[in-house]
């Protein structure tokens, strides 16, 4: 009988995984902060916080729950304190793996000499990685000591039938956060409008954030509020419409692993226009299939007036069929976890 222990963050991404990899196991249990009553997946919750408390109280926990769901496969998602309570509550390491979510290995080790040192602890606790993007399998062979290889695969996505035509329309769908740099996108939109009067383009800004409301101001003292639009959070058939009616579809955060938006823009045919990541030229090559934004206060988005977009959307759903779809990373998932049968 094969059972998973699943460590994770009661978030959308946990249970995209689950959903993913469910049919190979014959029994799941999940381990997390705070119960998904919308979920079927059996759930315990545990203290991800760090502190004095749990500092002895969560490994304690995940111990009680692995000595009695006797797991034949325990998969932590992110190496942050996730990965560091479940690596001090389990002295074998044969059966576990770690899947990393970007800023966990990105930026986590980078605040201080400290975080640094307990990512590592918890890395080196793992006999198996996954990572989204080659950057981020490299950071991860960099701290590790002992040179695991990493399984580069993502959760992958679903494409469903739209028939939505394409339009004049660029679309940012990343959080309002400063991370994602939204306001970049906006001032970059009118610059190119001011550059080109006569185009008839609009920006269509979807999510919400912490920013929102400033990102509505900047619009309006720039005089742009007839070519932006401002839809907030959507569910997944009008955001793939969205995709799929805009010809472009713009994301320049500061740092990132692959984006699933990233996957779903390519899938439903818009050219992305992306920040200089790594993550991101591992999916985007300049001037084929997207654009890589070099300087974000240029006016670059007048390239795209020129740009071979039947070529591009080609190009980018034959590369997501490959390798962006569920059931092509299902694939690669589930030839990890036979490993321990090796």
């Amino acid at each position: 009988m094969k059972k998973l222990l699943i460590v994770g963050s009661n978030s959308v991404h946990t249970f995209n995984y689950i959903d993913l990899i469910k049919e190979y196991f014959d029994d799941i249990l999940l381990v997390t902060n705070k119960l998904n009553p919308d979920s079927t997946i059996p759930q315990v919750t545990a203290n991800f916080h760090y502190n004095f408390t749990s500092f002895f109280a969560t490994p304690k926990k995940i111990k009680e729950v692995v000595e009695q769901f006797s797991p034949t496969h325990i998969h932590v998602h992110q190496a942050n304190s996730y990965a560091f309570f479940t690596a001090r509550a389990i002295s074998k390491k044969e059966n576990m793996f770690l899947t990393a979510w970007g800023s966990d290995i990105l930026l986590l080790p980078k605040r201080s000499f400290f975080w640094k040192k307990m990512v590592q602890y918890s890395l080196n606790r793992f006999s198996f990685f996954t990572a989204d993007s080659q950057e981020v399998a490299d950071q991860i062979i960099k701290l590790v000591t002992v040179k695991n290889r990493v399984l580069v695969a993502n959760f992958g996505i679903e494409i469903h039938e739209v028939s939505t035509k394409k339009e004049n329309v660029i679309y940012s769908n990343r959080l309002h956060k400063p991370l994602y740099r939204v306001n970049k996108v906006i001032g970059a939109f009118h610059r190119f409008l001011q550059t080109n009067p006569t185009e008839n383009w609009k920006l269509v800004i979807g999510a919400v954030g912490t920013e929102t409301d400033k990102l509505k101001e900047m619009v309006t003292e720039l005089g742009i509020e007839n070519q932006v639009e401002f839809v907030g959070w959507v569910d997944n058939e009008l955001n793939r419409n969205y995709y799929a009616k805009s010809k472009f579809w713009i994301s320049l955060p500061e740092s990132d692993a692959t984006s699933i938006s990233l996957l779903e823009a390519m899938a439903y045919g818009c050219v992305p226009i992306v920040s200089n990541l790594p993550s991101n030229k591992e999916w985007i090559k300049e001037g084929e299939n997207g654009f890589i934004v070099q300087d974000l206060e240029e006016e670059y988005l007048s390239e795209m007036l020129s740009f071979d977009l039947e070529k591009a959307v080609s190009l980018n759903k034959e590369r997501i069929r490959k390798d962006g779809t569920k059931e092509a990373n299902r694939k690669k998932f589930i030839q990890l976890y036979e490993q321990l049968s090796k």
